[in-house]
């Protein structure tokens, strides 16, 4: 058996799924609004939770979700990879490019300075 038969197998009714998904959402939008003043917002919004968990399941059971799902677990090993810079290193580059953009600033502002001064000498 190929792999292109498993894959097709595996995700048969991807359209019927996704308009699961989209029946799903839209229909706990529009009943969080139409149920507005009759229910509490906690009811709602524990509804709204289960109605957008099972999306989900739905929605990662389809080809493009499944691919995302993997793409999440792999950006999150990348994560782990990452080293992140100490506190002493954030607090000294704050520092630096602090500096920086101020003396940028000041150069900036004595080029506009002397260009405005420049400009109203030749117009007069």
């Amino acid at each position: 058996m190929s792999t292109t038969k498993v894959e097709e197998a595996d995700f048969r009714l991807d359209g019927l799924k996704w308009l699961v998904v989209a029946a799903l959402v839209l229909g706990g939008a529009f009943a969080n609004s139409y149920y507005a003043g009759d229910f509490a917002l906690l009811y709602r919004v524990l509804v709204l939770l289960v109605l957008g968990l099972f999306a989900a399941y739905v929605a990662v059971n389809t080809a493009k979700g499944s691919s995302f799902w993997a793409l999440l677990k792999a950006a999150q090993v990348e994560v782990r990879k990452v080293v992140w810079p100490s506190r002493q290193e954030t607090t000294q580059t704050t520092l630096i490019v602090s500096a920086v953009v101020v003396v940028t600033a000041i150069i900036l502002w004595g080029l506009d300075a002397g260009l405005g001064y420049l400009a109203s000498l030749i117009i007069g």
